[in-house]
């Protein structure tokens, strides 16, 4: 099938993936733009782990005070160059997880950081919870752990909806980013800040 010009440059735009990836990818989903995006994405995630295990000791700190300057947030996002560091793209990532932080108020960056004596207390709670509901004891686990992972969403910043795609989550966001620019991106710390709070 013969890929038009235009379609390749509609791809380019909305992926930000390089013309002949753009290309590769509507030939192999026979001209289909949404087929075309999900190709990209996977290649572009399996390209993100190659990047994981690298030192990423360049970046920015980012600082976003939300209106009436009741809130606020410092986030440390990390990459492996100044030069991409100093990109208008990873400049914007920060800011966007600055408002992150400030707008749903993460405890930990990932699940590997919550404290095992928190999960041991949130399991104890759930199952206590479940018992008291009257579940099958052989379910109760599962059901504990769906709430784990909706906890893990509540207060883990990699496990949240992004600010600015609610679809997609912070991680994935991040991942499609090491993906694009072609280096790892780590978030090394967050504050959050509000007005009167202990």
């Amino acid at each position: 099938m013969a890929i038009s010009t235009a379609l390749v440059k509609e791809l380019r735009e909305a992926t930000g993936a390089g013309i002949l990836d753009c290309k590769k990818a509507l030939q192999e989903a026979d001209g289909d733009l949404d087929k075309a995006v999900e190709i990209l994405r996977k290649q572009g995630l399996a390209a993100a782990k190659k990047h994981l295990g690298r030192q990423a000791k360049e970046g920015l700190i980012e600082a976003y005070v939300h209106t009436g300057n009741r809130i606020g947030a410092l986030v440390e996002l990390n990459c492996e160059t100044d030069f991409v560091a100093r990109t208008p793209e990873f400049g914007q990532l920060a800011r966007d997880l600055a408002m992150q932080v400030v707008g749903y108020g993460p405890k930990y960056i990932s699940r590997e950081d919550v404290p095992p004596e928190v999960l041991e207390q949130e399991r104890a709670i759930y199952r206590a919870r479940a018992e008291r509901e009257g579940k099958p004891p052989h379910v109760i686990e599962r059901i504990v752990e769906g709430w784990l992972g909706k906890l893990y969403e509540e207060v883990c910043l990699l496990e949240q909806p992004f600010i600015r795609n609610g679809d997609v989550k912070v991680g994935d966001a991040i991942a499609e980013k090491i993906a694009t620019m072609g280096e790892n991106i780590v978030v090394k710390r967050f504050a959050r800040f509000e007005l009167g709070e202990e």
